[in-house]
């Protein structure tokens, strides 16, 4: 008998690894990739002699890697070589501050004393609190599918001990008290599209799950782990397909049928989308296919902030000793420069940015004597209606000013190549809704059952992975979803032989 055929719409980490998990649970599966290189969001931008990462720069919890290895009887470690990032980040305060922290408390707690002395011990009250829920939040709940109302009914008394109904901000609040200090351990749901002050109080387990499995960073950059993955789909046997944008979704009578895509029909027993869950549904589908209930929520939904990234090539490997892997520099107005971005969406003439020099990790993410680096602003998405090319072209001349005045003297004279992103490149490259950076804004109620489901509630054999759909956006929440995916792909169309 024939195996059941998947097909895979995307080649994000999502994607890659939905389709290397069912690939080896033996069916047969065709990847199709709009762009023509792999990794959606982590795709690599080569730029002269530099390759810079093109969106996510920090692996957490890199056992969820490991799985996809596993399943084809391989071992990452064979395959891509993780490096440990130390510290974690270094976080930069407007009036000097300064915080570097890694996994070892014993390291990060002299610093927040000699910044505030009571939020030592409310530092470990903070890391205290939040152990149920990386335990709930993610141990338990993060690989379970929210595709019922009961699903959520079951764990809403859990919810509410846990108190997931407060903000990250208002839950770190609760034990550290110094303004810098609460930006330092309120700025993780930034990194997956959430507002500190309305991502629910559950998203405050980034910090332990970095404490507790580390932050790393691949030898060769993201690149690495992306092609490792292709090369692991395909030798599994998978067709991958680049070049070859799905235009539609065939559907009839309620049930997938298999795709349009590069201008072929590919038909499916089952079709699982990395897109962004908007664009699955509201572009990808037939209009007679999506119910005008889920449209209504789509497009009323509350969507992540975009983000404005410049790489620059620079001419010389004497980076400021000042700054190390992964860079966080907050503005003068933490609140109400969240506010500009999520609700009043203006770009203001403050900024808080991402400074990312993987070279203090792996030389080899440069040429010899040269510097790889990116800068990030989080900006509203394109629902804000403003000059979008002078704003940004201001915007970076403001933060190039403060680059050479806070970090680097005479930074822009170094800069060989450069490249942007904005929000247009999210919305015509990527498909992303509104040009978001992370599909839906995770708050509580846009999470779990709330969420776009990962098996559709209306179209049967429509499944979907990546950020906008349970658990949510990050590297972490993708690969869970691909697991969820995976789950219910077998639960509904039946166990098959292993290749592996």
């Amino acid at each position: 008998m024939a195996a059941k055929r998947v097909v895979v719409i995307g080649s994000g980490f999502g994607g890659l690894a939905a389709a290397v998990r069912l690939q080896a649970r033996g069916f047969e599966v065709h990847l199709c990739e709009s762009l023509p290189d792999p990794g959606g969001r982590a795709r690599t931008f080569h730029i002269g002699p530099y390759a810079f990462d093109g969106g996510p720069t920090v692996v957490t919890a890199p056992f969820l890697f490991e799985e996809l290895f596993a399943l084809a009887g391989k071992r990452m470690e064979d395959e891509v070589r993780l490096l440990p990032v130390d510290p974690f980040y270094k976080l930069f305060g407007p009036s000097g501050e300064e915080l570097s922290y890694n996994g070892d408390p014993g390291f990060v707690l002299p610093q927040i004393e000699r910044i505030h002395a009571p939020d030592g011990a409310g530092y470990l009250a903070f890391l205290e609190a939040a152990r149920p829920l990386l335990q709930k939040g993610f141990i338990e709940l993060g690989a379970e599918p929210f595709t019922r109302v009961s699903d959520m009914a079951r764990v809403a008394p859990d919810l509410v001990r846990l108190r997931a109904y407060e903000s990250v901000y208002t839950f770190v609040s609760h034990h550290i008290q110094h303004p810098f200090l609460r930006q330092c351990f309120t700025f993780h749901p930034l990194f997956i599209g959430g507002n500190p002050l309305k991502a629910s109080s559950i998203y405050a387990m980034i910090h332990l799950i970095e404490q507790r499995w580390g932050v790393w960073y691949p030898q060769g950059g993201m690149r690495a782990l992306v092609h490792a993955l292709v090369s692991l789909f395909r030798d599994l046997g998978g067709a991958f397909h680049l070049s070859t944008p799905v235009e539609q979704i065939l559907v009839e009578d309620g049930r997938v049928e298999g795709v349009i895509a590069g201008g072929h029909r590919i038909p499916a027993d089952a079709v699982i989308s990395n897109a962004d869950a908007a664009t699955t549904y509201l572009r990808l589908l037939p209009p007679s296919a999506t119910p005008k209930k889920t449209r209504w929520r789509l497009e009323r939904a509350r969507y992540s902030m975009s983000l404005v990234v410049w790489y620059y090539g620079l001419a010389t490997d004497r980076v400021p000793d000042a700054l190390v892997h992964h860079n966080i520099v907050f503005g003068p107005r933490y609140a109400e420069l969240i506010r500009d971005i999520f609700e009043r969406k203006v770009i203001a003439d403050d900024f808080s940015l991402y400074l990312h020099v993987p070279t203090r990790t792996d030389p080899s993410a440069a040429p010899p004597g040269k510097t790889a680096m990116y800068v990030l602003a989080p900006v509203p998405n394109l629902s804000a209606r403003i000059d979008w090319d002078g704003e940004i072209e201001r915007l970076q001349a403001r933060v190039l000013q403060f680059i050479e005045e806070r970090f680097w003297p005479g930074f822009r004279q170094f800069i060989e190549v450069q490249h942007r992103i904005d929000p247009f490149y999210f919305a015509d490259d990527l498909n992303t809704y509104l040009g978001t950076g992370f599909s839906l804004e995770p708050r509580l109620t846009q999470s779990a059952w709330f969420r776009p489901h990962n098996r559709s509630g209306s179209i049967r054999g429509l499944y979907l992975v990546g950020a906008g759909t349970h658990p949510g956006a990050g590297i972490p929440g993708v690969l869970l979803s691909a697991k969820i995916a995976e789950k219910l792909v077998v639960r509904d169309l039946g166990e098959v032989t292993s290749h592996a």
